[in-house]
């Protein structure tokens, strides 16, 4: 279990090839070329976090490296890259979880690499950004959001049948927690808040654990429950 006085592994361990849903692969281009587009998509996420979506792409360029006709080469429009950058940061989120998972066996260490990795990746700050920009329902996105989804409820539901995590959270209270702890919105500060954030997404996943000290009012929070109206 991440101590919160140690240090989380950083993201990049966990980085996998962006693009990896079906629907975004393509004839496979030269090691250059996916250089430079990894190069964008990097500068365009630590930008996005910093100053929102409107950032000029001429400056994700100069911080990527690269030349304004290589960005618009390989996004033709600001959609394009917000997706890519949301759809890889999603991808590398699941992959942590995967990747626990598989090297220890521990569902509630898998759900520990999920949130934390998540912290780091910024996704509560990016992924606001797609009600906003774009299509809700491209392809792509449905695609890296369901891995994510999918991934996320098979954890908790196995660390609910080895006694691990308490059964009265749902997939629901687990997002809502860790994007409050984790993030404010992008473009407002979220850099400064880095020393505090791993401490407190761990006294949240501690207080995740089993058996619960204490009954939560109402029912667990599920996925249907946080896309439906306020209103309703």
């Amino acid at each position: 279990m991440p101590s919160p006085d140690r240090p989380v592994k950083s993201s990049e361990e966990y980085a996998v090839q962006t693009a990896t849903p079906e629907q975004r692969k393509v004839a496979r281009p030269r090691a250059d070329a996916l250089r430079n587009r990894e190069r964008i998509v990097t500068a365009a996420r630590e930008m996005f976090v910093e100053h929102g979506p409107d950032v000029p792409l001429d400056d994700v360029a100069r911080r990527a490296g690269v030349g304004n006709a290589t960005v618009y080469r390989n996004f033709p429009d600001r959609d394009a890259l917000v997706r890519e950058v949301v759809c890889s940061v999603m991808d590398r989120t699941a992959r942590a979880a995967e990747l626990a998972l598989a090297e220890t066996g521990d569902a509630f260490e898998a759900l520990e690499r999920f949130v934390h990795v998540s912290a780091d990746e910024r996704i509560s700050a990016l992924c606001p950004m797609v009600s906003s920009t774009f299509d809700q329902h491209h392809p792509d996105l449905e695609a890296a959001r369901e891995r994510v989804e999918r991934l996320v409820a098979e954890v908790m539901d196995r660390a609910k049948a080895a006694g691990q995590l308490r059964t009265d959270v749902g997939v629901g209270d687990l997002m809502i927690a860790a994007a409050q702890l984790s993030r404010p919105p992008a473009g407002t500060g979220c850099l400064s808040a880095d020393r505090f954030v791993h401490r407190h997404l761990q006294l949240f996943l501690d207080g995740l654990r089993a058996p619960a000290r204490a009954d939560l009012p109402g029912t667990a929070v599920t996925l249907e429950d946080l896309r439906r109206p306020c209103d309703q």
